[in-house]
């Protein structure tokens, strides 16, 4: 021992006493199970991945732990990896990306929780409150349901069998009681594609996502790295009630962006926008006198909505709902889904407003049979006499009514 301290002393010049000790391999047991090093690949061979750990010192790993899906190597020599390491025999030491069980688990877990390094974890079965995470091999961990994803899943048997990265957000006890999480990686990829789409995104733009989720008030859309709503009213021109109905989670979508608010992390977006205006026909299609057949959408208080076509409906007010008599509520004569005869009255483009009246409306025969009336007393001749005050005391009567 003396004369390989007195050799590297006397060979080693101005190297220190530990880079020499380094390099002679003497501290084989520097290592320890579970372990992280930044190590750079050195070879690659049919079986084995080999890696530089610095000094002297070399490792090697399953080369099958880098195959992708069609078992092509996902690395090149020269690359530099993380690994953890497992084991030491014959002085050969043993790495890998992943840990599986034993102390290195322990070990690789603590270090994970302290330093933050996503763990692999298997979800194995839904227990109250969450689900139990099994990671590094045979550790149980748990994770909160709101933990699981950004958002709640209607299904959270969904997540059963998948294997996901976590974060340990909480460890102790000797890894006897581990929580993670998966949301805290995926906010985390969020923040670093919001950065990016900033500056790419622009108000008025069309964009391509996906649905991720469906409200009751719209559809949250993934616009590939942060999540864009949908409101209910942007959906379609026409009246939607359930939004199941228009669209699907997993559905690829063009939409176009209403609104960004990037300090309240808000992104609104609008699917009709895309879609062609039901009401650049109205003027063509529904000149005012004409009647047409519509379909009661909705009842209120003051009147009822009619659908002339999909995302053009007027308005019959209440007082003309009741044919001369006083009603309360339309649904007093109406009922949703109702098919009804209706007169164009009045038109607002602007304000894409029609005012409609019932065929047959008693105010309506009166003022056309008062008009009629007018125009048959301009054309009679002065001579009729007593006739003509009659008419005229008809005229007057109509009128009064």
């Amino acid at each position: 021992m003396e004369e390989n301290i007195q050799r590297m002393e006397e060979e080693g010049g101005e190297k220190s006493f530990a880079e020499l000790l380094d390099e002679s391999g003497m501290e084989q047991g520097w290592l320890k199970p579970g372990q992280r090093v930044e190590a750079m690949i050195v070879k690659i061979t049919p079986e084995w991945v080999f890696i530089d750990v610095g000094g002297k010192h070399e490792g090697y790993l399953d080369r099958r732990e880098f195959l992708d899906a069609e078992g092509n190597v996902t690395v090149n020599e020269g690359e530099t990896i993380r690994a953890y390491f497992l084991s030491s025999q014959h002085n050969e030491k043993l790495f890998s990306t992943k840990i599986s069980s034993g102390e290195a688990s322990r070990t690789f877990l603590a270090d994970a929780a302290h330093s933050g390094i996503p763990v692999e974890g298997l979800v194995e079965k839904e227990v109250k409150g969450g689900f139990e995470i099994r990671v590094a091999g045979d550790v149980r961990g748990f994770c909160p349901f709101s933990q699981m994803g950004l958002f709640r899943v209607a299904t959270p048997a969904d997540w059963i069998g998948k294997r996901l990265n976590f974060r340990i957000i909480e460890y102790g006890e000797r890894g006897r009681n581990i929580v993670v999480s998966h949301r805290a990686l995926l906010e985390e990829e969020q923040a670093k594609q919001k950065e990016v789409l900033k500056e790419s995104l622009r108000e008025g733009m069309t964009v391509k996502g996906t649905v991720v989720s469906l409200q009751k008030f719209g559809a949250f859309v993934d616009l590939g790295g942060v999540q864009g709503l949908i409101p209910i009213s942007e959906i379609a021109w026409e009246h939607v009630g359930d939004i199941a109905e228009k669209l699907a989670v997993g559905q690829n979508v063009e939409a176009a962006i209403l609104r960004l608010d990037w300090e309240q992390n808000r992104i609104s977006l609008s699917l009709r926008s895309n879609l062609p205006d039901p009401w650049e026909r109205v003027e063509a299609e529904f000149p005012e006198g004409s009647s047409f057949t519509g379909t009661v959408a909705c009842l209120t208080k003051f009147g009822a909505f009619v659908t002339l076509i999909p995302g053009v409906d007027g308005l019959i007010h209440i007082s003309r709902l009741g044919r001369g008599k006083r009603i309360t509520h339309p649904s007093e004569v109406l009922t949703e889904g109702q098919a009804v005869q209706v007169k164009i009255e009045k038109i607002d483009r602007a304000a894409k407003r029609i005012s409609l009246a019932p065929v047959g409306d008693a105010e309506e025969e009166k003022a056309e049979e008062l008009e009629d009336f007018q125009q048959y007393v301009g054309k009679a001749p002065g001579s009729f006499g007593s006739l003509g005050d009659a008419l005229q005391k008809k005229m007057d009567a109509i009128t009064r009514e």
